[in-house]
């Protein structure tokens, strides 16, 4: 069903130009974008400098956990044990899960636990990435799967332990605000 599944996504690829074009541009640049709004978000207002840094912590806590799976586990990409449509070439390294999925949605959800509006976009670009990894040759359908319950994993650890991450929030922030040249006044607002 695994298989399938790819299939079903990947023999679309080499198609449609304007949809190769458009998957391998997600797949390969969806952490900038990702990165922009992160940037935008800092520069708005403290409340939002704790969303991004609540953001990231669960983002490295995903990889993190990726990387242990890898330890533990292997499976080839699709491309190394079948013949599929490869759009961009990759490391033959461990399929399950995908890094660039995690990622993604690690941050997504994130923001999206404590910023519904911005956090719905960046899950649908999460959504993008998940699906693009399949459609240029580099993960099953189950890698992107197992990847979405790393992410949403990582975002319930990080949630949970909010209260004891606070107290590194606030020294982080605090910090930020001491540096010379970075920060010249502290924006005390607060949004909706």
């Amino acid at each position: 069903m695994n298989y399938q599944l790819f299939k079903a996504i990947n023999d679309l690829a080499g198609e449609y130009p304007i949809l190769d074009g458009f998957m391998v541009f997600v797949s390969q640049k969806s952490i900038f974008f990702y990165a922009l709004i992160l940037i935008l978000m800092w520069f708005r207002n403290e409340r939002y400098m704790r969303i991004v840094i609540y953001a990231a912590i669960t983002g490295c806590l995903g990889l993190f956990i990726n990387f242990v799976i890898t330890q533990i586990y292997f499976e080839p990409r699709p491309f190394v044990a079948h013949s599929v449509h490869l759009l961009i070439k990759h490391a033959a390294d461990a399929s399950f899960p995908s890094n660039h999925t995690t990622g993604a949605f690690a941050l997504a959800l994130g923001v999206f636990i404590r910023q519904h509006k911005i956090g719905s976009r960046l899950l649908f670009v999460a959504i993008l990435t998940g699906i693009s990894r399949i459609f240029v040759g580099h993960h099953y359908p189950f890698d992107v799967l197992g990847s979405v319950i790393v992410a949403g994993l990582a975002s319930l650890l990080v949630y949970k332990a909010s209260p004891l991450l606070e107290p590194i929030i606030s020294f982080i922030i605090q910090t930020y605000y001491r540096m010379p040249f970075l920060a010249k006044h502290k924006t005390v607002q607060k949004d909706k």
